[in-house]
């Protein structure tokens, strides 16, 4: 598989195999050579329709029956490749050559590349586009470089602070505790703490122990597997305890959560039902949903648990079973590649439970979770030695 963007006889093309073909894409307008023009483009594609926008303009190639997931597991090159026979043939319409010229700004999936000296993983013959230190985006927030003798300086804007503009002047002399974040809040002219897990208190300060995990929103807690080494991924096992008086939320996901092509097993609720989606490979997500009204939302425990025998899913709340399907009789793909993570009431700062879920899920949960405890292991899970944020001690009964 691949996906290549290109420079040919001064059209900008975009090519991209998924497993069964190549799918070519070009402008219609040329790119002039004159080494003065700053161009904009943005390209990429959804499933296997893709499209390419040049200055504004753009063209969409139409979707066909075929393949629809980039597997690509190898590294990622800008300008140039380290080895042209790295090049699949069908990737450029002539002899691969690298790029000559100047690229900034180059963002994949919402997450920027940052192209400077020591971000990279490797590189060669590359250097600052205009000869200075301002060749980058060095000043954040819209701030505007300057060259001097000592390097450069940041003039910012009214709201921003810090040598890079990095900072909120509400955050410049806040209080929060050392494992706290300052979240800015410009129309009270003031900020809020949002508290790293362990910690509460207005300025996080107060430390907390807690074995129920109680998520108010824009909460998470991410958990790193230490066996997922060990694990037999073709059949996987979650189960857990949950209460909210919320009819919407994700409670939980098994997954990496950084693009649209990683498996993932999500436990969550939707209109008030508890709902469950899969996704076992080529982002074939399958949604499996209780078909009665639930009692999910009366905050009282429920007992959820998540059984993958390959293809084969069986899902129980409060030891009844009301879902079972074989979502892929076929069983082309039967593992579930979690990557060892797993995500509880939502996902870091910043990222949202709709984007990130692609629509599955609306909200973040907002509730308690206890017991948690994957595959067949005798332990629960320590939710109190992961990473999160603004999760409580729910043992308190409030």
């Amino acid at each position: 598989d691949f996906l290549c963007i290109s420079l040919a006889n001064g059209f900008i093309q975009l090519r991209y195999n998924l497993g069964d073909k190549t799918v070519i894409l070009q402008t219609f307008q040329r790119v002039h050579a004159n080494g003065n023009t700053w161009h904009s483009l943005k390209a990429g594609r959804v499933g296997n329709e893709g499209y390419l926008d040049l200055d504004g303009t753009s063209i969409t190639q139409k979707a066909s029956p075929g393949m629809n997931a980039l597997d690509t597991h190898t590294d990622f090159f800008v300008g140039g490749v380290s080895s042209l026979n790295l090049v699949n043939p069908m990737a450029v319409e002539n002899e691969p050559t690298g790029f000559t010229g100047c690229i900034q700004e180059i963002v994949i999936n919402d997450r920027e590349l940052k192209l400077t000296v020591t971000d990279p993983k490797g590189g060669a013959n590359v250097g600052d586009c205009d000869g200075t230190v301002c060749g980058y985006t060095v000043c954040k927030n819209n701030g505007t470089c300057r060259v001097e003798n000592s390097g450069f300086s940041c003039s910012c804007p009214q709201e921003w602070t810090g040598s890079t503009c990095e900072q909120s002047i509400h955050c410049s002399q806040n209080r929060c505790g050392s494992q706290a974040l300052c979240i800015p809040e410009p129309a009270l002219l003031s900020y809020i703490c949002v508290c790293g897990l362990g910690w509460s208190g207005k300025y996080c300060d107060s430390k907390i122990t807690f074995f129920i995990a109680k998520f108010v929103g824009n909460s998470y807690i991410k958990y790193m597997d230490p066996y997922y080494g060990k694990r037999d991924l073709q059949h996987s096992r979650i189960s857990l305890n949950f209460t909210t008086n919320q009819t919407e939320g994700l409670i939980v996901w098994m997954g990496k959560g950084e693009d649209e092509d990683n498996d993932f097993l999500a436990i969550g609720l939707t209109n008030g039902t508890l709902k469950v989606v899969i996704n076992l490979g080529e982002r074939i997500s399958v949604p499996l949903i209780h078909s009665q009204y639930s009692t999910c939302c009366d905050e009282r425990w429920h007992f959820v648990t998540v059984v993958q025998n390959q293809t084969c899913i069986k899902v129980y709340l409060d030891e009844e079973l009301i879902l079972f399907e074989d979502i892929d009789p076929h069983k082309k793909y039967t593992a579930l590649n979690y990557g060892g993570i797993c995500y509880f009431g939502g996902f870091e700062i910043g990222r949202k439970v709709s984007i990130v879920t692609t629509g599955l899920f609306q909200k973040e949960f907002i509730g308690k979770i206890k017991d948690v405890v994957l595959f067949q292991d005798s332990k629960k899970i320590p939710l109190m030695k992961a990473e999160g944020y603004n999760v409580y001690n729910g043992n308190d009964g409030n």
